[in-house]
């Protein structure tokens, strides 16, 4: 049996910890059958955005006219892909040289899975450490939708290999991957549905949202919510979605050239065979941490989406310092989650940090609520932007803000200067009082959110 110092089981953000484990001069194993980088540099948030973006100059083309630029943009969806793929094959191959060279650091390029208490079997070797982390991600949730495997579909993973854009595609979700790829699919001239089980695209955020979003994606798109997927066929050369819509319960019928399956995530626990070493999952397979991301094994800790929360890399690196401090010092940190932003890259962009006026009812919490348009800003005005808004939620006692939702252009950066201020200080709105905003800028939206603010019962 191999002993290490530390095993890491994942080349996401695990990664990060076989870093910290090496400074301190520690013997290490990194474990990781697929491409090092994990879900974010090879399928996920890298690529998809590399993608995304192209799509969003096609659409700032498009809608140019609202302010009197007559201009077109074609796309060459080859010239795409390849452009992503090179850049992905590159990352991927620099971290593959780099580790390989480093001292004390053994890398095993097979599928672990526990053989007892903190031992592994990889490549039918076995391997030992005191100090585990499992950072194994998660895959694409295939549901058994009778005829889905026999016509075959893409998910996030596999449309990365396409060389043409599909003349049309069902998609069949309306969140995050659903949406993104959507967005990026109708820019490149797709015929895109979209088939969604609740009432808006993007349900688990603020409603405001998903309204928002859900008419602006239908200007582009056929989307129909209230329809769950019951059947998938090959028809006549085409692939075709039977959906119940559950408003009237008749079944309605779509056909397109490929579908894209975007319903989830689902655990790769399955693989590990955490039961054998004793590390408790939920009902869902996920890896049970608590607040200090320790499984229910001492010295085995778990990050990333291999835990099935905060389901985003850069929560994931987070996770890994929060990890790598437990593990190597002498008193415990905290993983602290309360200002966890996050970005949707749809059309409207999408950010948010921290909770919605529902998550603060459902805590009982006396809150204040502002929102403000973009259209309410002179740089809103210049930009034709008429559904763009910032909606904030605020402690009605304390005036420590809570969270903070936009849609909109540059959604991403502008919720980031929420992010820091919840974090400054005690995380109330005073730095806000002693601050100026340049005029004109879209960044007075979000002044204007915390100056409209009024009690909300």
């Amino acid at each position: 049996m191999d002993k290490f110092d530390v095993i890491v089981i994942g080349a996401g953000a695990g990664e990060n910890v076989v870093s910290d484990a090496l400074a301190e001069g520690l013997k290490v194993a990194l474990v990781e059958k697929g491409l090092l980088g994990g879900t974010c540099l090879n399928n996920g948030c890298i690529p998809s955005k590399m993608l995304i973006y192209p799509a969003d100059v096609i659409r700032a083309a498009q809608e140019a006219k609202a302010v009197g630029v007559m201009a077109t943009a074609k796309p060459d969806f080859r010239f795409i892909m390849d452009r992503m793929r090179t850049f992905i094959r590159g990352e991927e191959q620099e971290s593959e040289e780099q580790l390989s060279k480093v001292k004390n650091l053994t890398m095993f390029r097979d599928t672990a899975s526990f053989a007892g208490d903190h031992t592994l079997e990889v490549g039918g070797r076995q391997i030992t450490a005191p100090k585990i982390v499992i950072a194994t991600g998660a895959r694409p949730l295939v549901p058994p939708i009778p005829g889905l495997e026999e016509a075959g579909f893409l998910d996030n993973v596999t449309l990365l290999d396409l060389n043409e854009a599909p003349e049309s595609l069902i998609i069949v979700g309306g969140g995050y991957i659903g949406c993104e790829y959507g967005h990026f699919f109708s820019a490149m001239g797709t015929d895109v549905t979209i088939i969604q089980r609740p009432a808006v695209l993007l349900n688990d955020e603020d409603p405001d949202v998903g309204e928002t979003v859900t008419k602006a994606l239908a200007k582009y798109m056929t989307v129909r919510v209230r329809h769950q997927a019951d059947r998938v066929a090959v028809e006549n050369g085409k692939k075709v979605v039977y959906a119940k819509d559950l408003k009237s319960g008749d079944t309605a019928r779509f056909e397109a050239d490929e579908i894209l399956l975007a319903l989830g995530r689902r655990s790769n626990a399955d693989l590990l065979k955490p039961e054998k070493a004793g590390v408790e999952t939920d009902s869902k397979g996920w890896i049970k941490v608590n607040q200090y991301l320790e499984t229910s094994v001492p010295g085995i800790w778990a990050l990333g989406d291999a835990t099935g929360k905060d389901m985003f890399r850069h929560a994931a690196n987070f996770q890994s310092g929060v990890v790598s401090h437990n593990m190597f010092h002498g008193h415990k940190r905290e993983y602290d989650n309360r200002a966890l932003p996050h970005a949707v890259y749809t059309c409207p962009q999408v950010g948010h940090v921290g909770m919605t006026l529902a998550d603060a009812r459902a805590r009982g919490l006396k809150v204040m609520v502002g929102k403000a348009m973009y259209s309410g800003t002179a740089k809103g005005v210049a930009m034709a932007e008429e559904t763009g808004f910032v909606k904030v939620v605020v402690a009605r006692l304390t005036n420590k803000i809570l969270g903070c939702t936009i849609v909109g252009p540059d959604a991403a950066a502008l919720v980031q200067q929420v992010v820091y201020l919840m974090n400054c200080g005690t995380g109330d709105m005073s730095p806000l009082y002693k601050s100026m905003v340049i005029h004109p800028a879209i960044s007075e939206v979000v002044m204007n959110a915390f100056a409209a603010l009024e009690n909300v019962d």
